[in-house]
């Protein structure tokens, strides 16, 4: 056990190197994005499925709530939260919409649609790009692999440089809270 341990803590920390060589640019490009998108009066909205559900949740909270500082509230959102649109979308129309129809009904032009999905071809997420687009709205694909379809449909991509899920969620998270860090500090002089 000491040496998978060893060997998952390793890997980890190898995609950690990685990205801190090939992805600051990106991290500071999308984190200019969404104070641009604040400034503006618009709203970060995130969503994924499964574990990238789960960050598009945790990052929604840290801007809302607070990561690091006592401040006023950001605008962001999660569309992973409503079961009760999440099951009515599912059940009428398909799993496939049931981001883009909230970005439909929630989404504004100076916001910013964050879609999150480890391996880049998760059909819901790529849809949910494609309505923001549609709208004029800015948006930012955070991925592994090779980036997928998804990749290829946000105005922004990350593509954290693993193939393996567990490496690139905690690559994510990790640069989920590197983003909040940067819009607290730009935005709320406390």
């Amino acid at each position: 056990m000491r040496e998978r341990i060893t060997d998952i803590l390793l890997e980890s920390i190898q995609v950690k190197e990685e990205l801190l060589r090939t992805g600051i640019t990106k991290i500071k490009e999308i984190a200019e994005l969404i104070i641009d998108c604040l400034k503006k009066n618009g709203k970060v909205i995130l969503f994924g499925n499964g574990g990238s559900a789960a960050d598009s949740q945790h990052i929604a909270a840290e801007l809302v709530g607070r990561f690091k500082k006592d401040r006023t509230a950001l605008a962001a959102l999660a569309l992973t939260t409503n079961t009760s649109v999440l099951t009515s979308l599912g059940n009428d129309y398909g799993y496939e919409v049931i981001f883009s129809k909230q970005i439909e009904a929630l989404g504004q032009k100076n916001d910013v649609c964050i879609g999150i999905s480890t391996s880049g071809k998760a059909k819901n997420v790529a849809l949910g790009l494609k309505q923001a687009n549609k709208m004029g709205i800015k948006t930012v694909a955070l991925t592994g692999g090779d980036g997928g379809e998804i990749a290829k449909l946000a105005d922004t991509s990350l593509i954290v440089p693993s193939s393996v899920t567990a490496r690139v969620q905690e690559a994510h998270i990790t640069i989920g809270h590197i983003i909040c860090e940067l819009v607290e500090q730009q935005l709320c002089q406390v």
